[in-house]
């Protein structure tokens, strides 16, 4: 039977406070084995090798989905450790996402929570998989992150900004003509002075968004267990929790119910019950809602999203 605990931690990720040495140095206290990343290790790969029965990610959402495949695979437990700037799945886990050391305390004294994975061909998502301005945006800020964070975020808004291409797809079958595509983990709160929280992560639903519009209030969603996305071309580009990717068309989406189990600290992470935002979190979401509204206002000849090989 395995009994060891494996924390990998992304030093990328953190925000200055707790520092990825006091966090890693916290997490031995507990008895728990920890690996920084380097930009060198493939974060799956070290998860696997490991053999562990608890395997635990400290970094933000991008950093999840790798390790919590292998969680799949091997049927380990799963901890998240918000360590990010964003830590959407977290919040959503019901983690207090400003105490990354708090969340340490569930490789010790954790309770187990079923949760739902999405799958899109073969890869895992545990927030959602967009198709669009924010793929594009994505993109760009990893092509100039080594320009600095400030600089690329500018950049890739400036330059996403001016699209207005829109996607020729069906959707199961129906025709949907869109400016961007959104497949989400279950459902999220999506309206203008939303921050885009899910209530539950354990419906075994898949919702999917449209946004046909210029601006991202006419969003149209529909929810299934599965979805099947044809687009022109043989692949495209798409962001994967917050990630960029390219993936092979058509695009299969599937939920996976309770697929995952993790574990959270005993004192918090119910379901249903969302802690309410604090006041640097609805800032960051204003910000956020207006970075995501600039990238759909303006026009251009360039279409940075569209399928390879797809018409124009």
């Amino acid at each position: 039977m395995r009994t060891q605990r494996l924390l990998l931690v992304n030093p990328a990720s953190g925000g200055g406070s707790p520092t990825a040495e006091e966090l890693a140095a916290r997490a031995r206290e507990l008895g728990v084995e920890v690996h920084v990343l380097s930009l060198e290790d493939d974060p799956a790969a070290v998860a696997r090798a490991s053999g562990a029965s608890i395997l635990g990610v400290a970094g933000g959402d991008g950093s999840l989905a790798a390790v919590a495949r292998v969680a799949l695979e091997t049927d380990a437990s799963f901890v998240c450790v918000p360590f990010g700037t964003r830590n959407h799945f977290a919040r959503d886990l019901g983690l207090d996402r400003d105490d990354p050391l708090d969340a340490l305390d569930a490789f010790v004294s954790g309770r187990e929570r079923w949760i739902d994975v999405g799958r899109v061909g073969d890869r895992i998502f545990l927030n959602n998989v967009s198709i669009g301005p924010y793929a594009s945006l994505v993109r760009r800020r990893e092509r100039h992150r080594r320009r600095g964070e400030l600089a690329a975020r500018l950049r890739a808004l400036a330059a996403v900004a001016r699209h207005r291409h829109r996607l020729h797809a069906r959707v199961n079958g129906e025709p949907v003509t869109a400016r961007a595509l959104l497949v989400g983990n279950n459902a999220y709160e999506v309206s203008v002075l939303s921050l885009g929280e899910r209530e539950r992560l354990d419906r075994g639903e898949l919702q999917l968004w449209s946004a046909a519009g210029w601006l991202p209030t006419s969003w149209h969603d529909r929810t299934s267990p599965r979805f099947r996305v044809e687009l022109p071309g043989a692949h495209v580009h798409a962001a994967i929790d917050g990630e960029p990717a390219e993936l092979e068309l058509p695009l299969d989406f599937e939920s996976l119910p309770r697929a995952l189990r993790c574990l959270i600290p005993d004192e918090g992470g119910a379901m249903h019950d969302n802690p309410e935002a604090t006041e640097r979190e609805q800032e960051q979401a204003q910000t956020e809602r207006q970075n995501e509204e600039e990238s759909m206002r303006y026009p251009s000849e360039e279409q940075p999203d569209a399928p390879d090989d797809a018409e124009k």
